[in-house]
């Protein structure tokens, strides 16, 4: 079995673009009976928040979804980033052998800055810490989505870079995994889905506010009775993200996009794609939304979860960090 790890920033609620790209990956690899490192990350939070009372609220938010999405603490190591700082002392090490070509290539970094964020350090140097949190505990595979493969890349590149200029076998070379079927999931505005734009759809919402939101997607102006097509529609694109691809509700709803009279006579629009949109949230995260409700009001449990999890962490990281250390002289 594998060494698995990944980890979701702490900028904001999980969404359906976490859940499709990433947890639902854990969840598999976990039933898999992989070893499995899950976090929290902070630190690369702090390259846009401002707001510590809502970092902290949001990290303890994200700790009680990890469980309630079915993440099983006895089976995955849970932990917030900055309770690792094995981590950041690996980071500096990494970074000093990094050129700044390789970041100059980061393609989250210019889409963040074209898109008004703060051109600073922390966000430039982010895959560094990637890196770190991922060559720190020695993982085998990161799954991601296809946005975080570059960087993926970019921690093999550092870890092999380190290994080659300090003459050791210090860092294992990751290797990725991309859900199946994976694919950018669009948010309501039709662009990708991220905390950053505030463009979301978050599962476990009160269904009054989860149906406003998921009634307000941003669609074109085909009637009823236009044949419309659903692989450019971003209210499909979800649909299909959490049923499946070869589910026949997904099937079933493509051929209402490209046969409206299949719905009845009065035709298929976005507004019945809505609503089956919303119906299959509710069905698909029923058990996670029961969870969560037990979950947020046993904080003592919470606080356990997490010190099992950063004990399990620190001590995978220590080792590599004392060969890292090792190897450069310290």
């Amino acid at each position: 079995m594998s060494r698995i790890l990944s980890g979701i920033q702490s900028s904001g609620q999980l969404h359906l673009g976490n859940y499709c790209g990433a947890i639902r990956q854990f969840l598999d690899l976990q039933a898999q009976g992989h070893e499995m490192f899950v976090f929290v990350a902070t630190y690369h939070a702090l390259t846009a928040m401002r707001d510590p009372l809502a970092l902290r609220a949001s990290c303890r938010q994200m700790v009680v979804d990890y469980l309630a999405f079915g993440l099983d603490p006895a089976q995955t190591s849970i932990y917030v980033q900055h309770d690792v700082p094995e981590v950041t002392e690996l980071a500096w090490l990494l970074a000093c052998v990094c050129p700044t070509s390789l970041m100059d290539k980061a393609v989250s970094y210019k889409d963040k800055v074209g898109k008004g964020f703060s051109a600073n350090v922390g966000l430039y140097t982010y895959p560094i810490l990637q890196a770190a949190d991922i060559l720190a505990p020695a993982a085998d595979v990161v799954p991601v989505g296809k946005d975080q493969v570059q960087h993926i890349e970019i921690t093999r590149d550092l870890a092999g870079r380190f290994n080659s200029e300090f003459n050791a076998d210090v860092f294992k070379l990751p290797t990725h995994r991309l859900a199946p079927d994976a694919e950018l999931l669009p948010g309501v505005d039709g662009e990708k889905m991220s905390k950053s734009y505030g463009n979301t759809i978050d599962p476990f919402m009160d269904e009054k506010p989860l149906r406003k939101r998921i009634m307000g997607i941003k669609t074109d102006s085909k009637q009823v009775n236009d044949v419309k097509d659903p692989q450019t529609c971003t209210i499909f694109r979800l649909f299909r993200a959490i049923a499946g691809v070869n589910d026949p509700r997904t099937r079933d709803l493509a051929d209402k996009y490209l046969d409206p009279s299949k719905q009845g006579p009065d035709g298929f629009g976005y507004g019945h794609a809505k609503q089956a949109l919303f119906d299959l949230v509710l069905t698909h995260f029923a058990e996670p939304r029961a969870r969560r409700a037990g979950l947020m009001a046993d904080q003592g449990y919470i606080d356990e979860v997490l010190k099992q999890g950063a004990a399990k962490a620190r001590g995978a990281a220590r080792i590599t960090v004392d060969r890292a250390r090792h190897a450069v002289g310290l």
